[in-house]
């Protein structure tokens, strides 16, 4: 006769580590995929949402449980996703256009949705600062072939201005996700970076770069503050002298160019690069006061336009046809209106409150770490999008959520990690 013996109590829970173990791999390569691939390949976040999905429906369960330990964290993120999307569908209802117009706002789904996936599966941030590492790098490689074959200005699979931005975020990742001691990869890669941003001849990204490195400068373990200053000053006097001396740089970034482009639009002519910025500047603002409570529907700026007699007739004329304002300000108030740009308060102003929230609760003595990580991401896109709209592209749009969504989930974590040994 056989004899059944009873299985063991603590096999489940073993079963239960395990895959939680598993689980916690695919979701480390998650976000070293997040920051490795997202401009190195074509449909570069593809591996990132895959991991995502995938994890979540397999690990349903540790979702669910913890929702409690985000809090507010997780209801305000939650608030801001349905408010972004609530306004878009909204514009689509008042102005009848398609659903295809909120397609980069739809994306605002994952901002919550990643932030509780990360404080489930528990990711090693070094995950998230390796990526960042192998994506500036992979972004100078093909940076490099692309200029060496020809090209007038690297774009990678997108163009040069989110190419630009997006390797400025992870510039950022690189030096505020970095383990304890690793300075000798961040610097090379800073270095990297920057050679990266210029070889896409970009301007607007060089006022958020500025400030990273002047938090880089002002961080770094100098004897005293006099010494970083002058550090300082010595850096950006050798940089300056470098770009404005030697041709190729003064050409790749289009410093002559943007000279040429003010001469111009101060005689009329803003058929430039720099003079179709302006230009749209004028008309964001003369349709705002037109439309101050509706603006002229999400994703329709080239509506906009029109009030232009040059781009009012059948003639194809470029400047007319960008599909955005290069400039998130002038993008959501011309679009939505009054609410618009309370809505854009929110989207940045909302993940930046909780990462203050976080950060001071993280027990960190310097300002480093997944929530300071955060707060930079997040001013670096505010002054990004001075020249740009971040979210009529979809990488930049993706990649805000999915990062901010990230390291809000790593901090809340480490927060509570914080919190349970104090009362332990």
């Amino acid at each position: 006769m056989t004899i059944l013996h009873p299985t063991p109590p603590e096999l489940p829970a073993l079963a239960d580590a395990s895959h939680a173990r598993r689980l916690g791999g695919v979701a480390e390569f998650g976000i070293f995929a997040l920051a490795a691939f997202v401009v190195a390949m074509p449909s570069g976040l593809l591996p990132f949402g895959l991991c995502l999905l995938g994890t979540s429906v397999l690990g349903a369960r540790a979702l669910r449980q913890s929702v409690p330990g985000m809090g507010v964290n997780l209801r305000a993120l939650c608030l801001l996703m349905v408010a972004v999307l609530l306004m878009s569908l909204w514009s689509v209802l008042l102005f009848e256009h398609g659903l295809k117009d909120v397609d980069n706002r739809s994306r605002f789904v994952v901002l919550p949705w990643a932030a509780l996936w990360v404080y489930a599966m528990q990711p090693r941030m070094l995950w998230l600062w390796r990526g960042a590492i192998t994506g500036i790098f992979a972004a100078l490689a093909l940076a490099v072939v692309q200029v060496a074959r020809g090209d007038p200005r690297a774009e990678g699979w997108t163009n040069a201005i989110v190419l630009a931005d997006i390797v400025l975020m992870l510039m950022v990742l690189a030096v505020f996700c970095r383990p304890l001691g690793r300075w000798v990869w961040v610097v090379p890669a800073l270095v990297a970076g920057c050679v990266t941003i210029v070889l896409t001849g970009s301007r607007g990204v060089w006022p958020a770069l500025m400030c990273l490195l002047v938090l880089v400068a002002m961080g770094a373990r100098w004897r005293d503050g006099r010494t970083r200053l002058l550090i300082l000053a010595g850096v950006a006097a050798i940089g300056a002298t470098i770009v404005l001396t030697v041709p190729a740089l003064t050409h790749q970034m289009r410093i002559g160019e943007l000279q040429r482009d003010m001469q111009r639009y101060e005689v009329g002519d803003v058929d430039s690069s720099a003079g179709a910025r302006l230009e749209r500047l004028h008309v964001a603002y003369d349709t705002f006061l037109d439309h101050p409570l509706t603006g002229v529907g999400v994703g329709h700026f080239d509506e906009a336009m029109k009030r232009l007699p040059v781009c009012a007739t059948d003639q194809w004329v470029e400047r007319c046809h960008l599909g955005h304002a290069h400039n998130d300000l002038a993008e959501w108030a011309a679009t939505q209106g009054v609410l618009g740009i309370a809505l854009l308060l929110a989207v940045y102003g909302v993940p930046l409150w909780l990462l203050v929230r976080l950060h001071r609760r993280s027990g960190q003595a310097r300002f480093r770490g997944p929530a300071a990580a955060g707060i930079v991401v997040v001013l670096s896109y505010v002054l990004c999008g001075m020249t740009q709209s971040m979210f009529a592209h979809q990488v930049t749009a993706s990649f805000y959520v999915s990062v901010v969504g990230a390291l809000i989930g790593l901090a809340a974590r480490e927060a509570a990690q914080v919190q349970s040994a104090r009362r332990g």
